[in-house]
């Protein structure tokens, strides 16, 4: 990746941290599609934590100075995607991590989800 998508990547990840967000998993896409160098994937516990997570990415990344193309998901807060250009910032509840399963499409692992409330693990 380019120097430009890491810094955007370490402003995310920071974000994601900041407000809690789990499993945090960072995919180099570069290889993989033109759209975009760099998938980030995390989980958040709630609705409401999902959009903060979400939202605390963009503020970041705008604060930064760099340009936040679309944001999509911020009303029912299951899933919410951040679009930064190349890179891509998606924040579900656990469920809905475990049942699209985006790191396995995109070449990654594949956390598992226990409903039982104990961490998650890769597989």
């Amino acid at each position: 990746m380019t120097e430009y998508v890491d810094a955007m990547r370490d402003i995310a990840v920071l974000a994601l941290e900041d407000i809690k967000g789990k499993e945090i998993q960072v995919l180099d896409t570069i290889t993989l599609t033109d759209l975009f160098d760099c998938m980030i994937v995390a989980t958040g516990e709630s609705n409401r934590q999902v959009r903060a997570l979400a939202n605390n990415v963009a503020v970041e990344l705008k604060a930064k100075g760099y340009e936040i193309l679309s944001t999509e998901g911020e009303e029912t807060g299951d899933w919410v995607l951040v679009d930064a250009g190349s890179l891509i910032v998606h924040v579900m509840l656990p469920a809905v991590r475990d049942y699209y399963d985006l790191e396995q499409l995109w070449g990654g692992q594949k956390p598992t989800f226990n409903p039982m409330g104990k961490a998650w693990s890769a597989v």
